[in-house]
């Protein structure tokens, strides 16, 4: 598709025809073509790692999903121009992917990158989203946003098992976490957040679609961050599916959803001015 699409049917055609099967590199493209033309964003380097940037205003650290093997910061440069165009600065990491380099070296590059900027806001998608949690278990920020992250492969999530996800389904995010996370047993906290120590985090934003296979990945992590004193709001769209804020220009709810993390990554920031980095990461 050499434009994208302008509407949610229009996306949904599009998602039905982009061939997501092959080999990694033929399933890179396909993810590429998937997200579809993207604007152009500055490319910096931080901590190392290369990554991109668009906007003026507060820091807000994006971490992008593609279950560790697919997607880039250029293939979510839409999705932060939307988040930019209310007045934050987006940061997108090119973190280093599976199979090439497996788990932990996602983390270890967006451990670089935060420390290169300081305590800020982090965001994330799915596995970007997963990634974010890792993260501020470890190093203080000041605010956690995060689109359907994947929180838990111990099967406590009742949700994997359905049809009704357009861009998603249980077999294809299992085969996604054996590459990227080999060798860890699925209740280890950096493979399955939701049960590891949760106390400690910023506060906790989330965005979930009704008909997504990890919609109780959120909604149990939203639980059980309330329960241990997190301060928790939480937002989910009936009928999307996974992913959908990467299309704000065909989903007008895409849009209301990257409006919601953009008011609270500018309040996160405007909260903690002078007072960012005062609270103790926790343990790996």
């Amino acid at each position: 598709m050499t434009h994208r699409p302008r509407s949610e049917a229009e996306l949904r055609a599009h998602i039905a025809r982009v061939a997501m099967d092959g080999d990694i590199a033929a399933r890179r493209d396909g993810f590429a073509r998937l997200a579809g033309p993207q604007p152009v964003g500055e490319p910096l380097e931080l901590g190392g790692v290369p990554c991109r940037a668009i906007g003026t205003g507060p820091d807000l650290l994006w971490l992008h999903g593609g279950g560790y093997v697919f997607g880039s910061a250029q293939t979510h440069l839409m999705l932060a121009a939307a988040l930019a165009k209310t007045g934050l600065r987006v940061i997108l990491p090119d973190y280093r992917l599976a199979p090439e380099h497996p788990w932990p070296a996602m983390l270890e590059d967006a451990l670089a990158v935060l420390g290169a900027l300081g305590p800020v806001c982090v965001g994330g998608d799915s596995a970007g989203g997963h990634l974010a949690l890792a993260l501020a278990r470890r190093q203080p920020c000041l605010g956690l946003a995060l689109i359907s992250p994947n929180t838990d492969r111990t099967g406590r999530c009742t949700t994997r098992q359905r049809g009704s996800d357009a861009m998603n389904d249980d077999a294809t995010d299992a085969w996604l976490g054996r590459i990227a996370l080999p060798g860890l047993p699925p209740d280890d906290p950096d493979v399955s957040p939701l049960g590891s120590d949760l106390s400690g985090l910023p506060p906790l934003h989330l965005e979930l679609a009704g008909a997504e296979i990890l919609l109780d990945d959120g909604l149990l992590l939203a639980r059980a961050a309330a329960l241990q004193g997190v301060d928790v709001s939480l937002h989910v769209t009936p009928g999307l599916f996974h992913l959908f804020p990467l299309w704000p220009d065909a989903v007008a709810q895409g849009a209301a959803a990257l409006g919601r993390i953009a008011a609270f990554a500018r309040a996160a920031s405007e909260r903690n001015v002078g007072s960012a980095g005062t609270r103790s990461p926790l343990p790996g």
